[in-house]
């Protein structure tokens, strides 16, 4: 991967060189070793994206919440199958919502399933070698879009759902609309970070179920009803997953800007 975006650099690292040696002439004499610094520092603010030696705990989330995605959805889908005669008054409720509108929750259920059993082949495969899921993630990504805009309307926490649906999955097709349009240009890395966004974004689905969980766990305190806290947990969990996307990337270098003149 570290090989591909070194590639994918290439054009921003020899523009930068040509710039530097140009305000370097054009200032004073310029020597080999001064071009050589310039290529060590430009060569170190390449972007970096998920590998075998990035930290161990975004590995261990990103998996996560790749299980538990699968898990909810295979839950959910066994749920429409066989609808649960002794679910507990509150799974039963919700578990009506989905049922009242089966075909719209299919579209959207099976669609992001194949969404986020693609992801780790673009997030952890090569450029190269993942040309084929990269498109498909387009695909997938659009038709999760827009029918979680459709299933909105029958949001069960509401309003507050409603909300945070409306503006995670706004947020997931800009980046995922970023990606593509960095991927027509040929602009490899800013490609992959739009995609990343997006596909972190998106798994903050699964961030939303341990969220629910502490909030089940505590409903003898809170007294608080699944439908009061079930939007808090979607702004909740889909937060957490932005925020740490946008802090990892952030503190990564990102692809050189242009210096000011020297004189």
């Amino acid at each position: 991967m570290q090989e591909a975006a070194s590639l994918g650099a290439t054009p921003l690292i020899l523009a930068e060189i040509i710039a530097f040696t140009y305000r370097k002439v054009k200032c004073e004499d310029v020597t080999l070793k001064e071009i050589g610094n310039a290529v060590g520092t430009l060569k170190q603010e390449e972007v970096k994206f998920p590998s075998r030696n990035s930290l161990g705990w975004l590995r261990v989330g990103f998996w996560a919440c790749i299980a538990i995605s699968v898990t909810v959805v295979f839950r959910r889908l066994y749920a429409l199958a066989h609808p649960p005669r002794n679910a507990p008054p509150q799974l039963a409720s919700l578990d009506a919502v989905f049922a009242s509108h089966a075909t719209l929750t299919l579209g959207h259920l099976l669609p992001a399933l194949a969404f986020v059993l693609v992801s780790p082949l673009v997030v952890f495969g090569t450029t190269s070698r993942t040309v084929w899921a990269e498109r498909l993630l387009f695909l997938l990504g659009g038709a999760v879009g827009l029918t979680a805009y459709a299933m909105s309307v029958y949001s069960f926490g509401g309003w507050v759902e409603r909300s945070a649906v409306l503006f995670f999955n706004t947020l997931f097709l800009f980046w995922l609309l970023r990606a593509y349009t960095h991927m027509r240009r040929g602009e490899d890395l800013l490609k992959r970070r739009s995609m990343l966004r997006a596909i972190v974004v998106l798994l903050g689905i699964a961030t939303t179920r341990p969220v629910m969980g502490i909030f089940f766990a505590t409903s003898r305190l809170t007294h608080l009803e699944p439908k009061q806290f079930f939007g808090v947990a979607f702004w909740i969990g889909f937060s957490i997953n932005t925020l740490i996307v946008e802090y990892w990337l952030r503190s990564r270098k990102s692809p050189a800007q242009p210096e000011r003149p020297l004189c």
